[in-house]
């Protein structure tokens, strides 16, 4: 699964004052799964591993997005430095089966760009601690279906301070799609890619945990 929110950019100064070293010891176990937590200097002590992964879900359908990997580098360096990124990583022993990523959207971002309708203002202007941009969620394929997608999305969003996140879906990615919304997700627009080929995406929100405390 991946919400290919990646091809936005998501990065630069949020101004959040969420400290980055609340997810260092974050660690939770399943059965011969491990779940894990990091902020952008332990992720990219990972990065070859994480390229590897994402290379190999991006080659398959609905994405085949080849072109995509040789971007990765230099997207996930940039990603990785912005206060707030943070990573959840799923390990059966030592081998990445999974991961997600995510970071806060800044006042100047580009996200809500290339629409294909335009959304009010009070959609889509961002301030400092509004919205967390869920950039990717990607599981290798033999450990699909076991639940670790859903335990890596609950992992980077149940202590976010921000008030919804939002991340962007391949509309032909059905699995996705529906995963997501079984998760409290929903559509509020389309967007055109950056690639000529590229197929249209859906941008998804939620609330986040922290919104809807009383």
């Amino acid at each position: 699964m991946n919400p290919a929110a990646s091809r936005r950019d998501a990065g630069g100064p949020s101004g959040c004052s969420w400290k980055q070293a609340q997810v260092e010891k974050a660690v939770v176990a399943t059965p011969d799964i491990m779940f894990r937590l990091l902020d952008g200097i332990q992720a990219a002590e990972h990065s070859d591993e994480l390229q590897a992964l994402h290379a190999e879900v991006y080659a398959d359908p609905p994405y085949r997005r080849s072109e995509d990997v040789a971007l990765f580098a230099e997207r996930f360096r940039v990603q990785r430095r912005q206060p707030g990124f943070v990573l959840a990583e799923a390990r059966q022993g030592a081998y990445l089966v999974g991961y997600g990523s995510g970071m806060p959207l800044r006042p100047s971002t580009s996200w809500w760009r290339d629409l294909t309708t335009p959304l009010p203002d009070e959609v889509t202007a961002e301030h400092p601690g509004r919205t967390f941009a869920l950039t990717e969620l990607l599981v290798r394929a033999p450990w699909r279906r076991q639940g670790i997608a859903q335990t890596l999305h609950d992992l980077l969003l149940a202590n976010r301070p921000e008030e919804r996140a939002t991340l962007t879906v391949p509309a032909a990615a059905t699995p996705a799609q529906n995963a997501f919304r079984t998760w409290g997700w929903r559509k509020i627009a389309r967007a055109r890619d950056a690639g000529p080929d590229s197929p249209p995406s859906d941008v998804l929100v939620t609330l986040l945990p922290a919104s809807r405390a009383p």
